[in-house]
This record gives C-alpha cells, sequence and structure tokens, in this order.
C-alpha cells in the first residue's frame, strides 16, 4: 500500500467516534500488537484528524464525531509513539501520514528527516505527508523528477495542493505523454488545473476523449473543478465564415 492509498478497512469520518478512536490508540500504543495492525490503526484515524481539522465549529452539525479531548489524545499518542525510534518502521511512517491531516507543531521537522532519512519507504511517505504540511516546495519539485512512480504521483498531488506554478512543465508532459504509468497520469490530471488552469483546460478537455474512462471520467471532473467545459462539437466554436468548414482547426 502506497502512502495515499486509502486502506481496505477505511472508516469514514462520521462513522468514527471516541469509543473506536480509543481503541485504535490502545493497539497504536501497544507493541505487543502485530505491526501491521498497529500500522492500520493509525491510518483509520487519519480521516477523522482531517475532517476535525478542516470543519468549521459554526457546521451545522449535531455532535462531531470527536471530542476535542480525544482529539487531543490522538495527538499526543500518535507523538509520543512517533518519537519510540525502536517502533517498527511501518507503525511509525504511517503514524506520521496520519497525524499530518491535524497541524502539529512538530511535523515540519519530521517530515525533513524522513524525506532525508536515505530510506525509499521513508521519502515516500515524506513526499505524501508534504500534500498537507507547507514549506516544502524544493523538495516536491525534486520528487517530481524521482525514477519511483510512487514518490513521483505523490509529488504531483503536493503540487496540485500547493499550486506550484514551477510544476507544470513536468506535469504538461505527464499529461502529453501516452506512454505515462496510469497512477501518475491521474495524478497529473487531479493537480493540473491547480497548478496552471489557463494551460491546462485545453489538454484536459483533450484527455476527455481518451478511451481510458478513467483517465476520460477524471479529466472532465477536473475541468468542472476549474469552470470549465470541454468542446462536445462543433456548435460550441464561434464560427462565423461557413465556407472554411473544411479548414483544419
Amino acid at each position: 500500500m502506497t502512502a495515499s492509498q486509502p486502506s481496505a478497512l477505511q472508516v469514514k469520518p462520521r462513522v468514527i467516534n471516541d469509543d473506536l478512536a480509543t481503541e485504535l490508540l490502545k493497539i497504536i500504543d501497544n507493541p505487543t500488537e502485530p505491526e501491521e495492525l498497529r500500522a492500520e490503526a493509525a491510518i483509520l484515524l487519519g480521516p477523522a484528524l482531517e475532517y476535525h481539522e478542516t470543519s468549521d465549529e459554526d457546521d451545522d452539525i449535531d455532535e462531531p464525531p470527536l471530542s476535542k479531548p480525544t482529539v487531543a489524545s490522538i495527538g499526543e499518542t500518535l507523538f509520543r509513539v512517533y518519537q519510540q525510534q525502536d517502533a517498527p518502521k511501518l507503525v511509525r511512517r504511517r503514524i506520521l501520514e496520519a497525524s499530518v491531516r491535524s497541524h502539529q507543531d512538530w511535523h515540519a521537522a519530521a517530515v525533513t528527516e524522513a524525506y532525508n532519512n536515505g530510506d525509499e519507504d521513508w521519502r515516500l511517505t515524506a513526499v505524501f505527508c508534504m500534500q498537507h504540511v507547507p514549506g516544502f516546495d524544493k523538495q516536491i519539485l525534486e520528487s517530481i523528477e524521482n525514477r519511483n512512480s510512487d514518490i513521483r504521483c505523490e509529488a504531483v498531488a503536493a503540487a496540485g495542493q500547493f499550486s506550484i506554478r514551477a510544476a507544470w512543465p513536468r506535469i504538461e508532459a505527464i499529461l502529453k505523454d501516452r506512454r505515462a504509468p496510469l497512477a501518475l497520469v491521474m495524478a497529473a490530471i487531479g493537480a493540473a488545473g491547480y497548478v496552471n488552469a489557463e494551460e491546462a483546460c485545453p489538454l484536459l478537455a483533450e484527455l476527455t476523449d481518451s478511451p481510458n474512462e478513467q483517465i476520460a471520467e477524471a479529466a472532465e471532473e477536473a475541468l468542472m473543478e476549474v469552470d470549465a467545459t470541454p468542446f462536445d462539437d462543433e456548435d460550441d466554436f464561434d464560427l462565423e465564415d461557413d465556407e472554411d468548414d473544411d479548414k483544419p482547426f
């Protein structure tokens, strides 16, 4: 499972509650539990943390899924276990990936350390986290050129998240490359409109005609995100001279 892929046991933010969160924390904090289970428990907390971070207190919600004391307990436990250098690498990686959904002061240093670790798994985690932690434009641009396709995908997504204009030439190249891996193309489609909407729209419009349904649907959604509509037929063009119909556009 790459850093950005949802867990097979993913719970929706509104499904989780204080009791479930507490049980997940007990698993994460228990070194006798299998590392895969502890890692999974950490990932399951990510969406709820992000929901808490982005929801407005004035939102029309009868009862938030997590209380403030529980959110504080999650932050404290994740940070404490992450600091345990003898904890399994997978557990620490998933803790960092989950915890960055809700900003904490320690995240920037942790992401920097993970990026400079020299371990490719840690670098993948770091670049994923850069979608949520600002201040890493240079590293994101570096990672778009990485030979690891998973890292490149996360870097492209991060470039879109922070609208990094300097990433446009590489994203444009991906959109035009018919041999690019599907996952990378999908990431580029999602990021393009946020990086350079003006130049992205014509390319996205072309991709709505892709024989690959995933690409075509993603391109249509991306165009909607930037309030653009692809041309479906010649009637959408403003043609003043009918006699020029046989000329190429």
